[in-house]
Order: structure tokens, then sequence, then C-alpha cells
């Protein structure tokens, strides 16, 4: 496969992942530069899968930055596009969808790292298991371990009455703690 054909076959996979992961659109479109001169640098003739390959660079790389800046928070809610179809929808439809992808994005960034990455790249880039651990580097078990992990954290968020992300009986969106 060409550089060109490289570029062109994967670069909305790798530009979403970094999209998703900076939150930033000028941030993402550098990263994805920097991961395909990377891929085009290299020696891909042992390579089978070039796909998991490049995210995987695109990841680290993303990750990277993110630990230079000090800022690990995902930046969900900006992209609520992502978890959301196509279809036409009413001004009403998009600000609740937006409004749930802002809950998600604060839940998600309250993960740590290793398991939002998981998570994230299972639920809203819709990757297998086999597929995220070729691209972390990571055992299977270990992906399902991170995923089980972050799954049962986000159920915990949501149990939690002290979340105020729930809405409360009677129309009453602010926090009141129970007595007793």
């Amino acid at each position: 496969m060409t550089n060109h054909q490289l570029f062109e076959t994967y670069r909305s996979d790798v530009y979403r992942i970094c999209y998703y992961m900076l939150g930033q659109a000028a941030d993402a479109e550098d990263l994805c530069q920097e991961v395909f001169l990377t891929a085009f640098r290299a020696d891909r003739t042992g390579i089978d899968n070039l796909k998991p390959w490049l995210l995987r660079i695109a990841v680290n790389r993303c990750v990277n930055l993110l630990k230079r800046r000090g800022n690990l928070r995902s930046k969900l809610a900006n992209h609520s596009h992502l978890l959301i179809g196509k279809a036409e929808r009413t001004p009403e439809d998009r600000l609740e969808q937006r409004e749930v992808a802002e809950e998600w994005a604060d839940r998600l960034a309250r993960l740590p790292l290793k398991i939002r990455t998981v998570v994230s790249l299972r639920f809203v880039h819709d990757l297998g298991i086999s597929e995220i651990a070729e691209l972390l580097d990571i055992p299977p078990g270990t992906v399902k371990s991170r995923q089980h992990k972050g799954l049962k954290l986000l159920r915990g968020m949501l149990d939690k009455p002290q979340n105020p992300l729930t809405p409360i009986q009677g129309g009453n969106y602010d926090y009141q703690p129970d007595k007793g």
C-alpha cells in the first residue's frame, strides 16, 4: 500500500480518535499529520493489519500530548456527534442529546486514563476486544478487566444519590442530601 493509499484509507479513523481524545480540531489535525509522518517513515512490511497499528500510534501520541499538558480530560461533550446517528433531529432532540453527552463526558472524565481509554475505544469508537488489545498492546483479558471496571465505576456514578446529574423527584434538580 502506498503512502497516499494509506492516508486516504485511514485518515478519518486516525483523525476521529485524535479529535475525540484531544477535543480540539487543530490539535487533532496536527497529531493526525504526525501519526501519518511516523507511518510513512516506518517499515510496514511486517504489519498485517494497518488500522490497529495506526490507531495505536494515534492513541499513544494523544496520551503523551495530554500528559505533557497535564490535562487528561476527554472532551466528549463537544463531540456528541460521535455518539448519535446522522438522522435529522429537532432542536429539542439535539439539545437533549448534547446534555446527555455532557453528562457522559463528565462521567468519563472521572475514570482513570487507562480505563477511560478502553471504555471510549469500545463504546464510542465501537472497536472489539481483540482490536483494542492489539491497539494498546495489552492482553485481551486486560481489556476486558478495564472495560468491566470502567462500567462498574460508571454504574456507581449513576447509583450514587449525591450525583448532581440525577434528577430528583418533583422536578427539583437541586441536590438535597437525605436527612437520615
